[in-house]
Parts: C-alpha cells; sequence; structure tokens
C-alpha cells in the first residue's frame, strides 16, 4: 500500500470556528480576543483615563443666604415696632389692646395649623375670648386675675367642645388647653409689665433684649457657625450662634438696666441678658418643634419676610415671665 501523506489541517481557533462571525480568518485567542488590533503589550492594550478638561468653567461658590426676603422683614419690622413704641408710650390702655389682638391672631395660626396639619379641632371661640380676657385681667387685676382668667378659659373650652361629638375630645381639649396656657398667658406677663410706674421702660427692655438676642443669634452663627446647636429641632441654629446671643444680650442688658431702669445696676443686667438669651432661645427651639411636628415652615403669612404672628412671639412668650420675674426680684414690683 501507498502511504498518502497527511493533509494540512488549518489551525482552529480556541472557542470554535463555526461560533465566529469572520469564518476567514482566526481571532488571537486569551485576553487579545476583544481586540481587534493585537497590542504589544502582552496582556493587551490598558485602558486609558481620560484627560482632564482644565478649560471647563468652574461653578462659582455659593454665598450664604438669609432664607427670607430681608428688605420686606425689615420694613415690616420696622413698621411693628414703631406702632408697638407709639402705643406703649403714649397709653398704656392701648398697648394692652396691641398685645390682646397679637393674642388673638397668634390662636388663630395655632389652631389653624393643628386643624389642617393633625386634625385637632382645637375650640377657636373659647380661646380667643379667654385669651384676650387673660390679658386684660392681668393688667387690671394682676397675677391673680390671670390664673383666674385662665383657670375660666380653661374650662370654657371644655365645655365648648362638648357641644361636638365625642371622638377625639380628649385631644382636643388638651390642645386647647395648651393652647391658652401658650399664647395667651405666657402675654400677660407683658401686660403685668406694664402695670409698674416704669412699666413702659421694663417692656421696652423686655422687647430690646429679646430683639438683640435674636440678632445676635443670627449674625455670628450666619458668619461664624460651624457646630449645630440642636440638628433634629432647627439645623440652622449652630453653638456659635448661642454664644453671639449671650455676648449680644448681655451688653445690652447691662446697658438698660443701668441707664433705663431706675435703680438698676449693670451687673443685674448682664443676668438678665443671660437669661433672656436662654429663654430666647429655648422658645424658638419650643416652636420649631411644633412646627416640625406639623410639617410646616412658618405658622402664617400674615407677616411678608417674617411668616406668621407666632413666628414673631416663639422668643417672646416664653421670655416674659422670666424678665417680669427678674425685675421684679432686682427693683421691686413698681
Amino acid at each position: 500500500m501507498q502511504t498518502q501523506p497527511m493533509p494540512i489541517v488549518p489551525d482552529v481557533p480556541a472557542h470554535g470556528g463555526n461560533q465566529d462571525d469572520d469564518r476567514g480568518a482566526a481571532r488571537p485567542a486569551g485576553p487579545l480576543f476583544r481586540d481587534e488590533t493585537p497590542s504589544a503589550h502582552p496582556y493587551g492594550e490598558m485602558p486609558q483615563k481620560p484627560e482632564p478638561m482644565h478649560d471647563a468653567p468652574q461653578p462659582a461658590p455659593q454665598k450664604k443666604s438669609a432664607g427670607r426676603d430681608l428688605s420686606a422683614a425689615i420694613g415690616v419690622g420696622v413698621g411693628l415696632g414703631a406702632v408697638i413704641v407709639a402705643s406703649l408710650f403714649i397709653v398704656k390702655a392701648v398697648f394692652v389692646g396691641v398685645i390682646a389682638v397679637a393674642v388673638v391672631v397668634g390662636l388663630w395660626e395655632l389652631t389653624s395649623r393643628l386643624q389642617e396639619r393633625k386634625g385637632i379641632s382645637a375650640p377657636l371661640v373659647p380661646l380667643a375670648v379667654g385669651g384676650a380676657a387673660m390679658v386684660v385681667a392681668g393688667y387690671v387685676r394682676g397675677p391673680e386675675g390671670a390664673w383666674v382668667a385662665m383657670a375660666l378659659t380653661a374650662l370654657a373650652v371644655l365645655v365648648w367642645r362638648m357641644t361636638e361629638p365625642p371622638e377625639n375630645y380628649l385631644k382636643d381639649v388638651t390642645a386647647g388647653v395648651f393652647a391658652a396656657f401658650y399664647v395667651p398667658f405666657l402675654a400677660t406677663f407683658v401686660a403685668l409689665m406694664l402695670t409698674a410706674d416704669d412699666g413702659p421702660q421694663r417692656v421696652l427692655v423686655f422687647l430690646v433684649l429679646t430683639v438683640v438676642s435674636d440678632t445676635g443669634a443670627y449674625a455670628v452663627g450666619w458668619r461664624f457657625g460651624t457646630h449645630k446647636l440642636a440638628p433634629r429641632i432647627s439645623p440652622g441654629k449652630t453653638r456659635e450662634g448661642l454664644l453671639g446671643a449671650i455676648a449680644f444680650a448681655m451688653v445690652a442688658g447691662a446697658l438698660l438696666m443701668q441707664f433705663v431702669i431706675d435703680d438698676g445696676t449693670w451687673w443685674q443686667g448682664l443676668l438678665l441678658g443671660l437669661a433672656v438669651a436662654a429663654s430666647a432661645t429655648l422658645g424658638d427651639l419650643g416652636e420649631s418643634m411644633i412646627k416640625r411636628d406639623l410639617g410646616i415652615k412658618d405658622m402664617g403669612t400674615l407677616l411678608p419676610g417674617h411668616g406668621g404672628i407666632m413666628d414673631r412671639l416663639d422668643s417672646l412668650l416664653p421670655t416674659a415671665p422670666v424678665v417680669w420675674l427678674l425685675l421684679v426680684l432686682f427693683v421691686g414690683s413698681g
């Protein structure tokens, strides 16, 4: 038998010849499988990082914003201040009326937000009537009159709510009694300050110190604030802002007690300013807690740049009994 030479068989790709669309040419196996052009690198061509674009415009740094219309806020603040000072030093009774109006509007804002956000129906009519009466009773009859009016207002809330179905009765009357204490009862201490012989001066000290405390907190916190004071309650407040509130209020308190309040001394003003900074901050945090629970930013929209009346009373309300008590201890009831 004649020996026949073995036929020459072409190389077959490792993955099988019929699986490749390019049937006429074999591709190199290994890491170069996906490369159309083999690379000199033994493991294939390394991916190249894109060159950074040095000519791309960089975004401008963002400036801190106050979050409100400052021009409107300043204008409204100046207007309110003029009304308050004019009524305070012309006729005391007119200023009592200003307090009563602020109380009624504040109660309306608070009860409206409770109804809208939580379905809580705190009765507004007995709260408004009782709140205004509470302020007048405090001015006419002193602390005893304020306590009696507070008790009667709470009783009126309980009775008024009985005219509606019993569902949610306890929740509604609890919110009503809280509103009566939080707004008109605390505001009554401003009327109590006014009953002294130098009542207008005492109220002026109370208002100026609270405003100075808030201004110091805002100015220092906006410029230097880095450490959050209570981030879960009010993320915008910082420890540096609190220190600014204390420093501003203590300096203002020393000057006001020395030159505005009869028989007052500078060291009493330092203590008064410290107490005002603490109470104003706690009051602001307290209302922030309420607004967070309700899921709102402001209690109202009545005052452009400020929100509602309650957004301006948040620091004033808890500060009023503190200033009244310290002034009585320092210089007497007048």
